[in-house]
């Protein structure tokens, strides 16, 4: 089968298309044809090793010290199960389904991915084609885990930094789905995507700083790790929650601090991946209630191309390729 393979941290140029072994599924495992996967920042960063300096040895033990252990990155994908192992009960051969590899797994840069049943995997909502669906998994499931853990409510003011980001645009319409008042804040040309989704107002953080505007709000969400709690805790209500999707080692010290005093919290941490939380998404889905922002599209040849673009940090939404 066709893959793009990496076998050292670099520029995009070190993402190579290979012919590798296609795989076989274990008792437990579907084998998916990838329709759809996309390209995250996640793994622009897996691919040129450039962890955070605090972060930048356990990550590359975890990922390969000198050069990758796994050579196939993709993380989130869409596709068609066509076959399955002797356990499998959830799923069966045609079955169109969506999902995102966890932990040190990836692979779906490629034609085919085997993947555990227990897995975050679930079909596919029938109101999305493959390229929609495999924008999903992991910008929503984070915008759902990170919303959760600051106790969302109906009412509630909510502010969304990052908001045309893969996190921003699902958390913008989820925070809406459950009667959220939202400020999405991105930059000028992101202004009318936002709005698009659903917010209620949006800010241009080229041309105002919402820190000093003397609105407060419930809960600051910043999706893209531009901000801080001391920046934002001012323009938090009493009880607020600050979500931190991307964390240094200022976050974590507030984390534990604001954890023990204080009315406003911190929180932060790994978001939670499973498919109960991916079958809530795809029921949002389904509903109408949430949809992807696809920002461009690529074919599996043009990964380096679509990883260049993502590098530059200005992506709306999501970067999808189409692999078959």
């Amino acid at each position: 089968m066709k893959a793009v393979v990496y076998q050292k941290y670099g520029s995009p140029e070190v993402l190579k298309l290979k012919e590798v072994a296609k795989p076989t599924p274990k008792d437990n495992e579907i084998l998916v044809q990838v329709h759809c996967t996309t390209v995250t920042s996640g793994e622009v960063q897996l691919r040129n090793g450039a962890f955070p300096a605090l972060f930048w040895l356990p990550g590359r033990m975890m990922f390969g010290l000198t050069k990758p252990k796994r050579t196939i990155l993709g993380y989130e994908l869409a596709g068609e199960v066509i076959s399955a192992g002797k356990d499998v009960q959830r799923f069966k051969v045609g079955d169109q389904i969506f999902a995102t590899t966890t932990g040190l797994s990836a692979g779906s840069y490629a034609e085919y991915i085997c993947l555990p049943e227990e897995g975050v995997v679930a079909v596919k909502p029938d109101n999305m084609s493959y390229e929609e669906a495999a924008a999903v998994p992991v910008g929503g499931l984070a915008a759902w885990h990170f919303l959760k853990k600051g106790n969302i409510e109906s009412g509630q003011k909510v502010l969304i930094y990052g908001a045309s980001g893969s996190v921003g645009t699902f958390a913008v319409q989820i925070a809406k789905s459950f009667g959220a008042e939202v400020t999405g804040v991105c930059s000028t040309t992101n202004l009318s995507l936002v709005k698009s989704l659903g917010a209620d107002k949006v800010i241009d953080y080229t041309q105002e700083d919402f820190t000093k505007n003397g609105q407060t709000y419930d809960i600051i969400f910043d999706t893209v790790g531009k901000t801080s709690f001391s920046r934002c805790k001012h323009s938090l209500k009493h009880k607020g929650r600050y979500l931190a999707a991307v964390m240094n080692f200022q976050e974590i010290v507030q984390i534990v601090w604001t954890s023990m005093i204080g009315s406003k919290k911190v929180i932060g941490g790994v978001s939670e991946e499973s498919s109960k939380n991916l079958i809530f998404i795809r029921e949002l889905v389904e509903a109408g209630k949430i949809k992807s922002a696809i920002d461009k599209r690529y074919s599996l040849e043009q990964i380096p191309e679509a990883h260049s673009y993502a590098e530059t940090g200005h992506k709306k939404g999501s970067v999808v390729i189409t692999v078959s």
